[in-house]
């Protein structure tokens, strides 16, 4: 694949490596250090090192190898959680720690492994083979309600409510501290980290419009049981949104105050799970809606808080 990049204002002083791994997905951080080291990859021509910090309005050109990509994505027998099935859907309650959809450095285990196996005939739905099917993500660590497509016209149609925000997405979220109100919206863009390109932020220059509803459904002494309503569905937009506003998940390793990230978290997790799911059914059009319970590792954290409480 040929890249030809120009650096924006808001990615002035990053790495040179980091650039490359995070525009492309078949690139890891690895992969893109050999690429700059042996001159496949340059800036304005001219061979940099992977740390060089690049500036506004620098080009980088060069060839990622499609050799990642070819990689075929098996079948695994994996057990899934299977909330409802029929020849159009399939919606699964996913665990903690599953990771949705292979890439570098994670092309076994996932869930999409486990679908090709259930069902053969999803491989090929989609433009992306190492998505077949997939509608919709949730991070590694959040659990709960998913749904896939199982055809082609599933799959189109699913995206498109998603995308029209006609799908309703509620969650059951902990949070540190005690909410001032019993009810609330955050209304803040999310966009990439101006630094860490890796991870999302608050920013209101280059954000897309992000909206999280949210009520306390049950209050500890030191945290917060919250029901969360996306209204849109911006990437980490919960964990962003309850860390803007000084309530970060428990459990979550990145969207946390500095001084807590090397502490050890009463949460193996970032306490987040996917707790309702309505849409239109794809082919009848009737309104479908799921609700999931909440994992064992959930329910442990809840009844300590309670412990504390």
């Amino acid at each position: 694949m040929k890249i030809n990049i120009k650096i924006p204002e808001d990615l002035k002083d990053t790495r040179l490596d980091t650039v490359i791994a995070t525009f492309s997905k078949a690139c890891s951080r690895s992969l893109a250090v050999k690429l700059i080291n042996n001159g496949t990859i340059l800036v304005n021509n001219e061979k940099k090192k992977p740390g060089f910090k690049l500036k506004p309005n620098d080009i980088i050109t060069g060839i990622i190898p499609d050799s990642d990509i070819d990689i075929p994505v098996l079948p695994e027998n994996i057990h899934l959680d299977i909330e409802f099935e029929d020849d159009h859907i399939i919606v699964i309650n996913k665990k903690p720690g599953m990771i949705v959809h292979p890439g570098p450095g994670n092309q076994t285990g996932t869930l999409v492994n486990a679908l090709l196996f259930h069902e053969p005939k999803i491989k090929g739905v989609g433009q992306d083979p190492f998505r077949c099917g997939i509608v919709h993500r949730l991070d590694k660590d959040t659990s709960g309600l998913m749904v896939v497509g199982k055809t082609e016209t599933a799959l189109d149609f699913l995206q498109k409510e998603f995308k029209q925000r006609r799908v309703e997405k509620k969650y059951l979220v902990l949070v540190t501290g005690n909410l001032p109100e019993d009810q609330g919206e955050i209304n803040l863009p999310i966009g990439r980290h101006p630094v860490k390109r890796k991870i999302m932020s608050i920013n209101h220059e280059h954000g897309k419009p992000a909206r999280t509803c949210w009520k306390i459904k049950k209050q500890f002494k030191s945290a917060c049981l919250v029901e969360a309503l996306l209204k849109t569905g911006r990437t980490h937009q919960i964990r962003v949104h309850f860390y803007a506003i000084d309530h970060p998940l428990i459990g979550d390793p990145i969207y946390q105050p500095r001084r807590y990230r090397k502490k050890k978290s009463i949460a193996p997790r970032q306490m987040l799970h996917s707790w309702q799911l309505a849409f239109r059914h794809p082919y009848s059009g009737k309104k479908m809606q799921f609700k999931a319970d909440l994992p064992e590792d959930f329910l442990q954290i809840e009844m300590l808080l309670e412990s504390l409480s």
